[in-house]
């Protein structure tokens, strides 16, 4: 029998919806850096964001979590700034 991908404990609709903000988050972060014409900058880039994501992945208060998806955002955003000028 196969290991379930199930949390051992069962989330709250708050905290499913949370996670499934922070995935997407996720997501669009590592589709982003794929646009990254630089080889070495796409993988430093990369590394970062899923060494953050990993690092933060036990995180359960809800407002830390605010403040980290947020931040994330932000950075998100600077990138696909970054990127919109560099292509234009």
């Amino acid at each position: 029998m196969s290991a379930s991908r199930l949390p051992p404990v069962t989330l709250s609709l708050k905290q499913f919806l949370q996670r499934q903000k922070v995935l997407g988050l996720y997501r669009t972060m590592l589709r982003t850096i794929r646009q990254v014409p630089n080889e070495q900058d796409r993988k430093y880039l990369r590394d970062w964001a899923r060494e953050e994501f990993k690092r933060n992945k036990g995180a359960t208060d809800q407002d830390a979590i605010r403040m980290m998806v947020t931040q994330a955002n932000m950075h998100l955003q600077d990138l696909q700034k970054s990127l919109a000028l560099a292509k234009s």
